[in-house]
């Protein structure tokens, strides 16, 4: 089973025009082929599948991204409402705005006035909503990653 690992690591690496096999001698290449082909009929057979359809069955879901901009749902805090804009452009996020948080005291305006731009920085890098919340903003944080996850619900983007 550790090989099936490492031959899984290095498929993708084939797919980027990377010659894997070089170097391999051809008992080495007969072994990783028998190996990823054992791998793929016990995946199929995990997954209810017989060896004849495994290969046509098990792809991966390729999700539509829509272009736009997509406003979040509002994520209520105990301080007030959040709401998060995202607009998506060729499938990337291209800007991400929020034209809803709480502003009505002067901590309300530190805090975010810190946080928000450091949130919305972690979106543009990770391209996604796998980001880290900020220390001292943990209200601030959860409901930009609610109202975040939402908009990008909205446009098919993970």
């Amino acid at each position: 089973m550790e090989s099936s690992g490492t031959l899984v690591l290095l498929w993708p690496l084939k797919q980027r025009g990377v010659n894997v096999s070089k170097g391999m001698n051809k008992g080495t290449k007969f072994a990783a082929a028998t190996i990823g082909a054992t791998t793929a009929l016990i995946s199929a057979s995990t997954f209810g599948l017989n060896s004849a359809n495994a290969a046509t069955k098990v792809t991966a879901k390729k999700v539509s991204v829509k272009n736009g901009t997509f406003l979040g749902s509002i994520a209520n805090t105990q301080f007030g409402p959040f709401q998060v804009s995202v607009t998506i452009k060729a499938g990337k996020i291209s800007k991400v705005s929020v034209p809803m948080y709480p502003n009505s005291n002067p901590r309300d305006v530190y805090i975010n006035s810190q946080a928000l731009p450091m949130l919305i920085n972690e979106v543009m890098q990770a391209q996604s909503s796998n980001i880290n919340g900020i220390g001292g903003a943990s209200y601030t944080s959860q409901a930009f990653y609610d109202s975040l996850t939402s908009a990008l619900a909205k446009s098919g983007h993970k």
